[in-house]
């Protein structure tokens, strides 16, 4: 059973996502504050954290930061604030998913139960002893982890799969639907810039490692050149 933990500074909030993730089967610790979040990441046991942006004292995107410092745990932002920077920013530092208030208990239920699929790798993929190459790069599905020339790529869980997608169909023109579709699931409204957002975090952490797999296709959207 899954443990999530849920940060937000109105304990109303906290309630309902408490009662709807229970129902939906998961394990639920609370924190009404930054700190608290930290002090219950530090403790262990968090398969995913679904965290408030705008808090007293320390707020989500710090947080944010101080847990992607340390870890790739799946962070779900939930905010207020509907504006599409705010959305950019809170990708750009990690989150995997950006959840508007007031949201319905089963639009919650519905991205955590997505972001936490992307942990596990697909059947077929499983069948094939989950080890992907191509060139220099490869993505060991069932560890959930990604090298170039043997240097790991922390990535999280969304990037892992928007990565992986171009991974597997090398060559193969993805439009930002597709890859949302693929990332995502059906059903999901994210934007363009939300997709571009990831792929331009792969991006740069690649370019540490002195490597440019990805190419773009203007008008039509992304995919992984054939020649590594």
């Amino acid at each position: 059973m899954s443990r999530i933990l849920v940060v937000d500074d109105d304990g109303h909030i906290r309630d309902v996502m408490r009662f709807t993730l229970q129902q939906g089967g998961f394990q639920v610790v609370e924190a009404k504050d930054g700190a608290e979040a930290l002090a219950q990441f530090d403790a262990g046991g968090i398969d995913l954290v679904v965290l408030d942006i705008v808090m007293p004292e320390s707020d989500g995107l710090e947080v944010c930061r101080k847990i992607r410092a340390k870890s790739r745990l799946p962070i779900i932002f939930v905010s207020s604030r509907d504006e599409e920077l705010d959305r950019v920013l809170g990708l750009e530092l990690g989150a995997d998913d950006y959840l508007v208030k007031p949201f319905s208990p089963r639009e919650l239920l519905a991205r955590v139960k997505a972001v936490l699929r992307r942990l596990s790798p697909e059947p077929a993929a499983a069948d094939k002893g989950a080890i992907c190459r191509r060139g220099a790069l490869e993505m060991d599905l069932h560890r959930h982890r990604c090298t170039w020339v043997g240097q790991e790529v922390v990535l999280t869980v969304t990037e892992f799969a928007l990565l992986q997608s171009l991974l597997l169909s090398p060559g193969r023109v993805f439009s930002r639907s597709e890859l949302v579709d693929r990332a995502y699931g059906h059903g999901h409204v994210i934007t363009e810039r939300t997709v571009d957002s990831h792929i331009r975090r792969i991006r740069q952490k690649l370019s540490a490692l002195s490597a440019d797999p990805i190419e773009t296709v203007y008008g039509l959207g992304y995919r992984l050149k054939e020649s590594l």
